[in-house]
């Protein structure tokens, strides 16, 4: 039995909820502002914004976000 620090997700049961954190508009950081699932296939996530909680919102390709804004600073 494997014994991970996270817990186990629920909706799949195969993967771990991993904590994520950010940063504010301010600068400030946010520490588990996100719980997402480790399993590509289920994509179950926790997010908090603006102290409301937001479950299994889609989950976006970061790399798409980074070009849109390298093409926005030209």
């Amino acid at each position: 039995m494997e014994n991970s620090p996270f817990p186990k997700c629920q909706k799949c049961g195969s993967g771990d909820l991993v904590p994520l954190s950010d940063f504010g508009s301010q600068g400030a950081p946010i520490q588990y502002k996100a719980w997402v699932c480790t399993n590509p296939d289920c994509g179950y996530n926790i997010k908090i914004r603006n102290g409301e909680v937001y479950l299994g919102e889609p989950i976006l390709n970061g790399e798409l976000h980074s070009r849109a804004r390298q093409e926005y600073t030209r």
